[in-house]
């Protein structure tokens, strides 16, 4: 049976800097990762990465571009956007714990001390692509 889809995104700021979410109760081993969620009905995939920004984190961003690929999760086929920071005034809903901004190396960090092995490898994979799709496009 194939897996739900779900969307989210990658938002780098001016500096060059990575926002992270640590989901509340460390949910599925996820110490630090991206945000990310199902569609509502009638969502399209970028509608929903960016209320998923928003919600998780608090973040409004914007979409620079889509990263052309689809990453595998536990339980969903997850689409990411790379998205650059238009204001961070709100706050996140009770799925996140903590956001953080880091600078790519230290996000690399960060993401390591997921114990879940597939979300791990994940997101360390969805951060190197967002890194080469910021270069191409800016951001």
């Amino acid at each position: 049976m194939p897996k739900k889809k779900a969307f989210g995104g990658v938002v780098f700021d001016k500096q060059g800097c990575v926002l992270l979410r640590r989901p509340a109760n460390l949910y599925d081993g996820y110490v630090w990762t991206f945000p990310k969620g199902r569609p509502d009905p009638g969502e399209s995939p970028e509608e929903a990465a960016l209320r998923e920004v928003r919600e998780e984190t608090g973040v409004e961003a914007e979409i620079v571009a889509p990263i052309p690929w689809q990453f595998e999760g536990g339980t969903t086929s997850n689409g990411y956007f790379v998205m650059r920071l238009v204001s961070e005034h709100h706050g996140f809903d009770s799925e996140t714990e903590a956001i953080c901004w880091a600078e790519p190396e230290a996000a690399r960090r960060l993401i390591r001390e997921t114990t879940n092995e597939t979300g791990r490898k994940r997101d360390r994979a969805v951060l190197g692509a967002a890194e080469f799709i910021r270069r191409e496009f800016g951001g």
